[in-house]
């Protein structure tokens, strides 16, 4: 299945009709996959505890994102 590119004024209006906590989790879930992505190695002590942190906001929005519709799972990389 080939992706297909959604003009930014169709993707609003479709996160306009999701419920505000899958709003939330939608952009923590973006903000902590960036954040992660980085990070480069090797890691000191504090990218790696940064890092962790980053990844537990994402498992946790990703936590969220699931249980309203498993499609919209963010993944490391972009990959679905």
């Amino acid at each position: 299945m080939v992706p297909s590119i959604i003009p930014d004024r169709v993707a609003d209006l479709i996160s306009q009709s999701l419920p505000s906590r899958v709003q939330l989790a939608v952009k923590s879930a973006a903000d902590a996959e960036r954040e992660v992505r980085r990070f480069r190695w090797p890691l000191g002590v504090e990218d790696r505890a940064d890092r962790e942190d980053a990844l537990s906001r994402l498992a946790a929005a990703n936590k969220v994102l699931a249980a309203h519709n498993p499609g919209l799972i963010v993944r490391i990389g972009g990959v679905r």
